[in-house]
């Protein structure tokens, strides 16, 4: 059973229940000075900055007089004991300004896995007397956080471990994780993109492939393709090749036969789109804005209330801002074992789109009509104010139970065809 080897892995943190936040306005501070680390773990995604301003908030608010430490350039500089003291000072020029990157402390992908790492983690906590570590990360990422706290515990150190979803793929989420950050953000920031090639595409009579597929997941391309309507969608990409320039050569090899069979003389000019770094560190959405700065907050609250091990969580996403739901989920609970390099290893698992799940089931009653019919859709660039600038996701909604919009008013809507896994773009005569 993967259960138990799990219990064995994580003997003093499995089992452990998730927990909710209950709020209280009149709460004064706890009185307590914590020491609290942070390190940004993976690739970017708009909104990270978002969830260190979040929790250095809440230091500042209930738990005064703390000192909060942001680790430079990931996992590695926890281990090589690199660091800054974040204050209000250091946070302030990234606070609504240039919070779509990581440059506040800057990431990397290191990890924390072999004994003699984990050695250098428990000195740089004790050096720095941490009461507490943030992860903010992936699933990767957030695996390591939860070895971090078991090992932690495990040595009887008081350095509680915290984790944040972060992935622009989107597949970094369970029941009580709804989402991860960076998504919403990054799938406008595409869906942009490529309602702007399908104008072109309209206008030029071209074919546009656009490959929007990052490691296989496809919540991306599920999402934009919801979002503009493309002739044709490719759900499950293969990460080992370029989709995107594979069909465009089988198109080139078809239409070369049929010319030497004298069945077309037209000419064909293959168009293809990558669309990846350009969605990594966008200015957040509103929702990216305000959803990171809940979850850095609420990992305040779970370190100050002595809990480890756990993801921060907010949930009642399609409720105002007002009735979200804060608490943390136990990462344990989010744990599966994958074959890796020829080895079992126990990972959080990653989301895949499911074919019995609502956004992949409306996108199947309407790919038919969409690869017939021009339904293009180019929502145009993201909004800050006005209409529309706290829409949700079609994926979120979806998941969540709510329909989302068809439409709104001010968004231009043209005929076209796409792909997605990459997007394909094809022209329809003007009649």
């Amino acid at each position: 059973m993967i259960a138990d080897e799990i219990a064995k892995l994580f003997p003093g943190l499995y089992g452990q229940p998730s927990v909710s936040v209950v709020p209280d306005p009149s709460a004064a501070s706890s009185g307590q000075k914590l020491k609290i680390g942070v390190v940004l773990s993976g690739g970017q995604a708009p909104g990270g900055h978002n969830v260190i301003s979040g929790l250095f908030d809440y230091l500042q608010e209930r738990a005064k007089g703390s000192t909060f430490y942001g680790f430079k350039v990931g996992p590695a500089g926890i281990m090589k004991f690199k660091y800054v003291e974040l204050n209000a000072e250091y946070i302030h020029p990234y606070r609504n300004q240039i919070l779509g990157g990581f440059d506040m402390i800057c990431s990397g992908r290191d990890k924390i896995e072999t004994p003699e790492q984990f050695k250098q983690a428990e000195e740089t906590t004790n050096k720095l007397d941490l009461d507490g570590l943030v992860v903010i990360g992936g699933d990767d990422s957030n695996t390591n956080a939860c070895l971090l706290a078991e090992n932690f515990r495990s040595k009887n150190l008081k350095t509680r471990v915290i984790g944040c979803p972060k992935t622009i793929d989107g597949d970094l989420k369970c029941k009580e994780v709804p989402t991860s950050f960076g998504f919403d953000t990054a799938c406008k920031i595409y869906s942009e993109m490529i309602g702007n090639v399908m104008i072109d595409a309209r206008s030029t009579g071209k074919y546009y492939h656009c490959n929007c597929t990052t490691y296989g997941s496809c919540y991306i391309t599920l999402e934009c393709a919801l979002q503009t309507h493309p002739n044709i969608t490719i759900i499950g990409g293969v990460a080992k090749i370029e989709p995107e320039k594979m069909l465009i050569q089988m198109v080139e090899t078809e239409l070369e036969k049929r010319k030497q069979a004298g069945s077309y003389k037209g000419q064909f000019m293959g168009q293809s789109h990558f669309f990846g770094y350009e969605g990594r560190c966008g200015l957040p959405t509103n929702f990216d804005a305000t959803y990171c700065y809940a979850l850095g907050y609420g990992a305040g609250v779970l370190l100050n209330s002595g809990k480890t091990g756990l993801i921060s969580s907010v949930g009642n996403l399609a409720a105002p801002v007002e009735e979200w739901t804060v608490g943390g989920t136990a990462l344990t609970a989010l744990m599966d074992v994958e074959r890796r390099h020829g080895k079992f290893k126990h990972v959080i698992k990653k989301a895949m789109v499911e074919l019995e799940g609502a956004p992949f089931k409306k996108f199947a009653s309407l790919r038919e009509e969409w690869a017939l019919k021009n339904r293009y859709i180019s929502p145009g660039p993201i909004q800050f104010s006005g209409p529309g600038s706290d829409a949700l996701s079609h994926t979120l909604l979806l998941e969540l139970g709510v329909s989302p919009l068809t439409g709104l008013p001010f968004i231009l809507q043209l005929s076209i065809h796409v792909w997605s896994s990459f997007l394909i773009l094809k022209p329809m005569s003007p009649s």
